[in-house]
């Protein structure tokens, strides 16, 4: 059990039989002695108890005695091993997204696209994950499936994603093998075309998955984990996705076809084949290990007319009620993502770019078949910068979360209220890691931090003329990509999940007094759920894609020059541009409040009641749950 618990659960179960009829096993009898036959709505205590059984608070932290039926197992303390089964599909998908990021340029430009073409389509990205995930969410959100509300839309986009990378991996041979049935020669300037015309429709078909399956495992990730411990959560997801990155840049960068030749013939073909695998059995593992709320038990949602302007009408409403700490968070995260999609997708053409200056200075009239092993050997250098980036990313998920106060994975309720536990056990390892803690040091300043990190590191790029100092430039930028997949997505989570285990907690306490809910003791119905509202953030992350990618094309139709001519420092300029914004986005985190506020309205003006006491009980949690997740357990 994690440090904090208060006093253990078998003694609570123990004290709970000696004061309450029903847990110690004897038949509840009414005023007249007869006996009170119990149901699903019947309340664990009687209403006849004294005062003191009036002050009890019972959690049998989830030891079901087989009368508690409306214990909600999904607000219990989870262990590491269920954080671990939880998160990992992110692993995979992070993995496939690497290779994307990793390859994706050079692959295009290898195929004969142009710089300044090639910004214009990863404009999918931005686009799908604007207009994809929000959909997603809100089909989600409404999802009555006995599967759960997330797994059927993380098994249609991982079989999405795994054949848009095979058909993506293999554009010219599909092409090319289909027109050359009709006599078209393959080294042909039209087949050349319709390649390059192939392979940019399967990156948008490749982008459009890629960000369903992620909608349904962030919102997968939200649903599964308690209130308590979402930072925590989003702790483990970001370690896990570090993990996918090291694996995918350290694929990318080793000689793949001569030690896996059997997955393909190229570097591209093997890392996808490496990548399908990945998503495949991690999204298989976490779906088969981590049950989903049951849907159909919840209130159906009120029918609403579909169509696209039904759609954008439910995104602008729900963009008008987003909580306050998330509508702060898409705030930042709108100008942040203007420097950090550049850098996510031109950090190896960067590197690369540095690396054959030399060589094509001193031959700049080489053979096409000179420059593609130049290029393809310079693309592997560039991985190898991102490999150092990944760890690095990884190195500060893993370490930082010791130095850095858990404040938005606090109960939902603080300690002044009259029905919060003050008690709590400690142990040596849990006062160890409290003498970490950097006083000050919250979760959010740590994000600013990285935002001043990140902007640096960009203005650098134009002064930067070495391999060795290009890398640790982009090594660097991992502290900035570690907090950028953990802080927004922790407060985010916070937020939302204790607005909802509230909600849960007024419907429960509904049911039991068998009267509805008043808009005086409730949340408002109209709140929105997780999938919406991650669909919404991430549109503030799309949204400024859109901005830098048209903005990146801008610049690289001034500066750049053709593939194999000395001196092109448009990159450069592109990432500079870039940490301009950042610096917006630090000015933003720094009005952002450390501590996940519920209004006003939530907070309880009366004594609670029984039911509110046990379900509050039950929603609260540990004390507090370090984003050091599963060290304690």
């Amino acid at each position: 059990m994690a440090d904090g618990g208060g006093p253990s659960r078998a003694d609570e179960a123990e004290d709970a039989k000696e004061t309450s009829p029903t847990l110690s096993g004897e038949t509840p009898t009414n005023a007249e002695g007869t006996s009170k036959p119990i149901h699903e709505e019947s309340p664990l205590l009687s209403a006849s108890g004294d005062a003191e059984d009036d002050d009890l608070i019972v959690d049998n932290g989830g030891l079901d005695d087989g009368h508690d039926d409306d214990h909600d197992d999904y607000h219990d303390t989870k262990s590491l091993w269920y954080m671990i089964l939880l998160t990992i599909s992110i692993g995979g998908l992070q993995l496939a997204w690497a290779v994307e990021l990793s390859n994706g340029t050079p692959y295009l430009l290898s195929l004969g696209l142009s710089k300044s073409l090639m910004a214009l389509v990863w404009i999918a990205g931005p686009l799908s994950g604007a207009l994809v995930q929000p959909y997603v969410g809100i089909l989600s959100d409404n999802c009555r499936s006995p599967w759960g509300k997330r797994t059927p839309f993380m098994i249609a986009g991982s079989a999405a994603t795994i054949i848009s990378l095979l058909a993506l991996a293999w554009a010219r041979e599909i092409v090319g093998g289909f027109l050359s049935i009709f006599g078209a020669d393959r080294a042909s300037q039209g087949v050349k075309v319709s390649i390059i015309v192939f392979a940019v429709l399967w990156v948008y078909i490749l982008d459009f998955s890629i960000n369903t399956v992620q909608a349904g495992i962030r919102a997968f990730i939200l649903d599964c984990a308690p209130s308590h411990q979402q930072e925590a959560a989003n702790s483990m997801a970001s370690r896990i996705i570090g993990i996918g990155n090291i694996i995918g840049y350290l694929a990318g960068f080793l000689d793949l076809p001569k030690y896996m030749w059997f997955f393909g013939n190229t570097q591209f073909k093997i890392l996808c084949v490496i990548a399908c695998l990945a998503l495949g059995s991690t999204v298989a593992i976490s779906i088969m290990t981590i049950k989903e709320r049951d849907p159909r038990l919840e209130a159906a949602a009120p029918k609403t007319k579909g169509g696209i302007i039904a759609f954008f009408s439910t995104v602008f409403r729900s963009i008008r009620r987003l909580p306050p700490q998330t509508r702060k968070v898409c705030e930042v995260q709108f100008f942040a993502w203007i420097g950090f999609f550049p850098q996510l997708f031109y950090s190896t053409s960067y590197i690369a770019d540095i690396y054959v200056q030399p060589a094509l200075e001193t031959n700049p009239n080489m053979s096409p078949e000179e420059l593609d092993r130049l290029y393809e050997k310079a693309t592997r250098v560039g991985t190898f910068a991102l490999l150092v980036y990944a760890i690095t990313s990884l190195a500060t998920n893993v370490l930082l979360p010791f130095f850095i106060a858990p404040t938005y994975d606090a109960p939902a309720y603080d300690s002044t209220s009259s029905f919060h536990s003050n008690r709590s056990y400690t142990t040596r390892f849990s006062r160890f890691l409290d003498i970490l803690v950097i006083p000050g040091l919250t979760l959010r300043r740590a994000w600013l931090g990285s935002h001043l990190i990140f902007a640096s590191c960009m203005f650098s790029t134009l002064i930067v003329r070495s391999v060795a100092a290009a890398t640790a430039l982009i090594g660097i930028v991992g502290i900035s990509w570690a907090l950028t997949l953990w802080a927004p997505f922790a407060i985010i989570s916070a937020e939302v999940s204790k607005r909802d285990a509230l909600r849960r907690a007024r419907q429960s306490q509904s049911r039991f007094q068998n009267r509805t809910d008043d808009p005086e003791s409730s949340l408002d119905v109209k709140e929105d759920q997780a999938g919406v509202i991650l669909g919404i953030h991430n549109m503030a992350i799309a949204a400024p894609q859109i901005l830098a990618t048209i903005g990146s094309s801008i610049i690289f139709k001034f500066l750049q020059k053709p593939r194999g001519t000395p001196g092109d420092r448009s990159i450069a300029v592109v990432l500079a541009a870039g940490g301009i914004s950042t610096l917006v986005a630090a000015w933003l985190t720094s009005r952002i409040k450390d501590e996940v506020e519920l209004p006003g309205e939530m907070v309880p003006t009366e004594e609670p009641t029984r039911e509110e006491r046990r379900s509050l009980s039950r929603e609260r949690g540990l004390v507090r749950s370090g984003s050091y997740v599963g060290l304690e357990y």
